[in-house]
């Protein structure tokens, strides 16, 4: 057994469950200052809730109080932005760097089926190689071409090559009969919460996902860009941890949301 590499991912996944609510934050490192994160502070609530934070080196340095208790997975790639070709990504943090940070994960993105697919997988190679001799876990963030719908097959495919290339789990889209994901990776599989949707449907989205075998989330817009985030990932915890329904974490949403909204209505009377 590799003690560090297990006491790592035992710090990502939570013991009991065997499963992880990440909370998604590295958004600024190709959109920039995008709804939600313009203000870093804005997350800070939201920490405790989470069982990591997938976050950038600069957001951790100057957004997160070094005394928390939430574990972290480092970004380590980028390059392009929005402007640019996303998938002509590097490898741009040191695995010093991760170790100096104190990270129980570093993650990375590969593009299969786009512009630089073959560069990207080898960038992943290449971080698996290096994060091995630490005892460094590796997740991998799996992205397909424009061309290339997102189902079974090509969902299937990108799972299976970052698999095969060592990383020790995956992160990808949800899709119909994504059980058939699941069975053919054989490192586990947390979703991507992707664009906003409606509170209900990202709920449903995360029962599914977990009923078909995925080992949680890593969500970013569908939980700060919500009208109650601190509801939302609670709700999403109440899913992923304790196997609530949809309807049922919906609930625990909306008394969130009211709370929030009688907290602001206080406030603002004292003012």
């Amino acid at each position: 057994m590799d003690f560090g590499l297990e006491n790592r991912l035992s710090r990502i996944f939570n013991p009991r469950s065997g499963r992880t609510v990440m909370l998604a934050v590295d958004h600024g490192y190709f959109q920039g200052p995008t709804t939600g994160l313009r203000d870093m502070k804005n997350i800070i609530p939201l920490i405790p809730q989470a069982d990591c934070l997938f976050v950038t080196r600069g957001t951790m340095r100057n957004s997160i109080d070094p005394r928390t208790n939430t574990a972290f997975c480092l970004r380590v790639s980028g390059g392009p932005s929005i402007l640019g070709e996303l998938s002509n990504e590097d490898i741009i943090t040191s695995m010093e760097e991760a170790i100096r940070l104190n990270a129980s994960g570093v993650g990375m993105s590969i593009f299969v089926g786009a512009k630089n697919e073959d560069r990207t997988i080898s960038n992943l190679g290449r971080l698996v190689n290096e994060a091995q001799r630490y005892g460094m876990p590796v997740l991998a963030i799996t992205a397909v071409g424009r061309e290339m719908g997102r189902d079974t097959r090509y969902i299937g495919l990108a799972c299976r090559i970052a698999a095969e290339i060592g990383a020790q789990f995956v992160k990808t889209y949800y899709c119909d009969d994504f059980h058939k994901v699941v069975e053919g990776c054989p490192v586990p599989i947390v979703i991507a919460g992707g664009k906003k949707l409606p509170e209900m449907e990202a709920l449903q989205m995360t029962e599914n996902a977990i009923r078909a075998g995925a080992r949680g989330v890593d969500m970013g817009r569908n939980i700060f860009q919500s009208d109650s985030p601190a509801g939302m990932i609670k709700a999403v915890r109440a899913i992923v941890h304790k196997g609530a329904t949809a309807a049922e974490a919906f609930d625990m949403y909306q008394k969130g949301r009211k709370q929030a909204a009688e907290a602001a209505d206080a406030r603002m009377e004292k003012v």
